[in-house]
């Protein structure tokens, strides 16, 4: 049964495929954002017309967002008009956007939502577009930074978190919604959410209540060159698509990729493919602009030329979409629409995504963005924002302290037989919290830097650079370490394990540069991927800059951030006899590994595979019985 499904899915791949080189994408729709400045010279139908061939003839188009607002530029009635009936004639859907900035150079500036003029102001903007669009996207900016004296008096006693909050999810019903379904009653309105999620409670953005107000939600699925002033890991791009899915399932509308902060056009591919790795239906390019940019012999990444998945010389070849002239590429666009073909061809095939469950409560700070770091480490993460009861492993982070109940429902996984994994940012909010109650285990404020550690028998293992990583103390035999870090003749454990009632606690310790991660050696980092993800479809072996995408078919994604070739090796948790790449055909033979357990003593077998991921590339993997 299982071969004559396998085989449905390689067929509808080809099919994929010949669709795909036509120029239609079968897995998701695509759309392009064009902000205020740019709507408001679509009234020259010359200047519309050469700007949309340049696009449309290097990527396909579904639908457009017309931004009637932004830094108080407010398209003209008459030129609205124009740009909906050129793009109808062209079968392309419309939108309207709405920034609700007051001028973004000046520090994102955003109206202030306790000023009764820019109230009336934010009302007439959303009255405006809700009478010329059935849907409305809020762009990024509904939030609100104001601490002019009124938003002060406003405040009062509260934090400004509680204040904004309270603030914005009002502002929300009786300054969008409310107003837009009154003058147009079929209106979608749709908030786009920024990629910033950690910090959103602290401007008034409310993971809890807004995505139950708006008819849907959309995903700022955008990282950039992690280096910039964000610092966010490229596997953001897929993790944060799959929360705001947890958070509004089937109301997730899109991803929203920019052309910002890349070095190399493979760094603009990714975050396009990332997010169609996450199952966005819907993928938003901003903008028409940016789109428009020229494509320069300096985003041609080093490693190009070595069959990388992102192939900058194939972009470059002429092509000719359906319905459109033949062109040579010249601009970002292509480059996008050369992604969308690649991944079309196979993005059918794979089932639903899933993970381990990393539990991150409404309005929780702490280890910011850390799930995404572990992410680039190898673990598949699936962040939620309910505890994820019933799961056989879940991880939680000191985010999850904001979870009043939360040791009662450790300790109710560990009854019931399940694992639990704390990190250390955790152990440290939790151990005065009740959390000794299950194992006296204390994260110190000491620090160790180390670079050498011991994981199993056998000699000492060396980091390629020095780790600093809190000191985690306990009671001899009360509980043990499973990994260690060692400083000189002394040791400090990094991965430690205690057992309750019949489940497994374990401590995983966070370096205190999260990037550290992925330089812990690769048998560390293997046993943290072996104790956190063995219940999983497949798990990762190898280097750091690594990641597993997991679906619940039997298809799976190895990629690398790394920019050189790494070898890595999956474990599948069924006794595959082959894996196969979905888009090259290849076939990989398993190798039967026998690991002896400690309780109950006897060997398990594991099947692995041994694959090379050339820089900034990934393999679509699926498994053969």
């Amino acid at each position: 049964m299982r071969c004559r499904i396998y085989l449905a899915a390689l067929l509808l791949v080809a099919l994929l495929g010949h669709r795909a080189a036509a120029g239609n994408y079968r897995n998701f729709r695509v759309a392009v954002y064009s902000r205020s400045f740019e709507t408001q010279k679509m009234g020259d139908e010359e200047w519309l017309a050469r700007v949309w061939d340049d696009v449309s003839n290097q990527v396909a188009v579904d639908k457009i967002y017309l931004e009637t607002h932004r830094d108080l530029v407010i398209v003209d009635q008459e030129t609205l008009d124009k740009a909906k009936a050129f793009f109808k004639a062209r079968g392309v859907e419309t939108a309207g956007g709405i920034t609700l900035t007051i001028d973004e150079g000046n520090r994102f500036e955003t109206f202030c939502y306790t000023n009764p003029e820019h109230r009336a102001k934010v009302r007439e903007i959303v009255e405006y577009t809700a009478r010329n669009f059935d849907e409305l996207i809020l762009d990024d900016f509904f939030f609100t930074s104001c601490k002019c004296d009124l938003c002060i008096a406003a405040k009062g006693e509260q934090s400004w978190t509680q204040y904004r909050l309270k603030l914005m999810e009002e502002a929300a019903r009786d300054l969008v919604i409310a107003p837009a379904k009154r003058v147009n009653p079929d209106i979608k309105v749709v908030i786009k959410y920024p990629n910033w999620y950690d910090h959103f409670q602290g401007l008034g953005f409310n993971l809890e209540a807004q995505p139950a107000m708006f008819d849907g939600i959309y995903t700022g699925t955008e990282t950039r060159d992690p280096s910039s002033s964000q610092h966010l890991q490229a596997y953001l791009g897929y993790n944060i698509f799959r929360y705001f899915e947890n958070l509004k399932p089937g109301g997730n509308g899109g991803g929203w990729v920019d052309t910002g902060g890349m070095r190399y056009l493979d760094r603009y591919a990714e975050q396009l493919w990332l997010t169609l790795f996450a199952k966005a239906p819907e993928i938003t390019l901003f903008d028409i602009r940016q789109l428009q940019y020229p494509i320069r012999e300096n985003l041609r990444a080093p490693w190009q030329g070595s069959g990388t998945s992102f192939d900058y010389a194939v972009m470059m070849k002429p092509v000719t979409l359906p319905g459109k002239a033949p062109v040579v590429p010249a601009t970002l666009a292509r480059a996008a629409g050369w992604t969308f073909e690649k991944v079309d061809r196979f993005l059918g095939a794979l089932g639903n995504p899933s993970g381990l469950k990393c539990y991150k409560p409404f309005h929780s700070t702490g280890e910011d963005f850390l799930p995404n770091f572990l992410g680039m480490a190898g673990i598949p993460i699936d962040l939620v924002p309910e505890f994820p009861a019933g799961e056989k492993v879940i991880l939680l982070t000191e985010a999850s302290a904001a979870d009043p109940s939360l040791v009662g429902k450790i300790k109710r996984q560990l009854q019931e037989g399940g694992t639990a994994v704390v990190t250390t940012g955790l152990l440290r909010a939790l151990q005065d919290r009740g959390l000794g109650d299950i194992a006296e285990i204390r994260c110190t404020d000491r620090k160790a830097l180390v670079s050498q550690f011991v994981a199993g028998w056998g000699p000492p293992l060396e980091s390629t650079r020095q780790i600093l990583i809190p000191q985690v103390t306990y009671l001899t035999n009360d509980s043990w370490e499973e990994i260690s870090a060692l400083d000189d003749t002394n040791g400090w454990p990094v991965l430690h394990f205690a057992g309750y009632s019949t489940g497994k606690l374990y401590v995983l310790t966070i370096p205190d540069n999260f990037t550290d991660l992925c330089f812990y050696p690769e048998p560390v980092l293997n046993r943290i991927r072996q104790t956190l993800t063995s219940h999983l479809e497949a798990r990762l072996e190898g280097p750091g800059y690594a990641s597993l995408f997991l679906y619940d078919n039997d298809a799976f994604i190895a990629e690398s951030f790394a920019d050189s070739v790494i070898r890595v090796k999956i474990v599948t948790a069924e006794p595959f006899r082959e894996l196969q790449d979905l888009e090259t055909g290849e076939t990989f033979t398993a190798v039967k590994r026998q690991i002896p357990q400690r309780q109950p003593r006897a060997m398990i077998t594991e099947h692995v595979f041994s694959l090379e991921l050339k820089p900034h590339s990934f393999k679509v993997l699926r498994g053969k019985e």
